[in-house]
């Protein structure tokens, strides 16, 4: 029986992609799909950046048209990053397609490390990406993209992001020498991040990254209601205090409606370099439960890991430093899967009835 478009598009559309969620077609990701004699054409148009993720993604749709329909084809990927909703009253930012907020509940969970991991590994599956570092009180990115480098302007109103790594920062960090304290309080500290974001002459980016002070409290609440964010990631340990913390996190972001596209559980495991023994030292199986409870995807783990920590220190994080390893196939991967979310839609979590107020 000689195959019909119409079979085709059915078939194409029993291929559930795990990173989509549904099929091809339901999906939309279906650009072109053509039958010539015993042999289709496809091409599929992807809503985030899947540099990393082509090469299977086209074998699994060979292989279900070759059971499905008996038929060889060629397929080709490719990928268009559009801007996404934001905050009611606020407006999305010229130049800039989609801002991610990467927070945590509290310090020391390795938040900024993520997120400039993060940044590098959207930027490694295809997309123009940049950082804003607005963390204040304690910037980091300077050190871990390794620039010591000054903003320049030339029309005296606004600032040319520092290149690094290919990826466009900036960061309080670069403004002031890196003992200085900054000595301010909220509304001050409110105001330098606005001016950061929109005074920074930012080119095209599909993505930008958001490294937030760490905690839930008045200034963090600000900056999300100020900042113009399409989605947000959530970093904890599986320790039950990150957690509780954590928790506060999606809260937050519940009450500035602002979709929250998952967890990213760090520090899960620590493998021991001279035996081997992998030992979970802060728990296990934590950020898995948090994210079956408030209904929100565990978007991987990482490990405790000494490299993560000398590349960062270093100005080279592991996503550039080493950039076929397990750890950054991990950042890779987590990359994709919140790009995906943002892209074709994310549940609400779900919350217990709490009343939240400002007072």
């Amino acid at each position: 029986m000689p195959v019909t478009r119409e079979n085709l598009l059915a078939a194409l559309d029993a291929c559930i992609d795990p990173l989509l969620g549904t099929g091809l077609v339901a999906c939309g990701a279906v650009k072109r799909a053509e039958l010539h004699g015993q042999r289709a054409a496809i091409e599929l148009e992807l809503g985030f950046p899947a540099a990393g993720y082509r090469d299977a993604l086209v074998q699994r749709v060979r292989d279900t048209l070759a059971q499905a329909l008996g038929i060889d084809a060629s397929v080709q990927v490719s990928w268009r990053i559009q801007a996404h909703a934001v905050q009611k009253n606020l407006k999305p930012l010229a130049q800039i397609r989609n801002i991610i907020a990467v927070a945590s509940g509290k310090g020391g969970v390795g938040k900024s490390t993520v997120a400039v991991n993060l940044a590098l590994a959207l930027q490694a599956e295809g997309a123009r990406v940049g950082i804003l570092d607005a963390d204040i009180y304690g910037p980091s990115q300077p050190r871990m993209l390794g620039s010591s480098d000054r903003p320049t302007s030339p029309d005296g109103k606004l600032m040319n992001p520092i290149i690094a790594h290919d990826l466009q920062a900036m960061s309080i960090g670069f403004l002031v020498d890196e003992e200085q304290p900054m000595i301010w309080r909220g509304p001050m500290v409110t105001q330098a991040l606005n001016q950061m974001l929109v005074e920074t002459r930012w080119n095209d980016l599909d993505y930008l990254v958001v490294d937030l002070p760490p905690g839930t409290g008045d200034i963090q609440l600000s900056l999300a209601q100020r900042i113009p964010v399409s989605g947000a990631v959530i970093v904890t340990t599986p320790q039950d205090i990150a957690l509780l913390d954590a928790r506060r996190g999606l809260q937050m972001f519940a009450k500035v409606e602002v979709p929250v596209l998952g967890i990213v559980e760090n520090m899960a495991w620590h493998v021991c370099s001279n035996c081997g023994h992998r030992e979970a030292i802060f728990g296990e199986g934590g950020g898995a439960r948090m994210a079956q409870q408030y209904n929100v995807e565990l978007l991987g783990q990482l490990p405790l890991d000494l490299r993560i920590r000398e590349q960062a220190d270093n100005g080279r994080p592991t996503v550039v430093a080493e950039p076929d390893s397990d750890i950054a196939q991990r950042y890779r991967d987590i990359a994709r899967r919140a790009a995906a979310r943002l892209a074709y839609g994310v549940q609400a979590p779900a919350f217990p009835n709490i009343e939240i107020s400002d007072d």
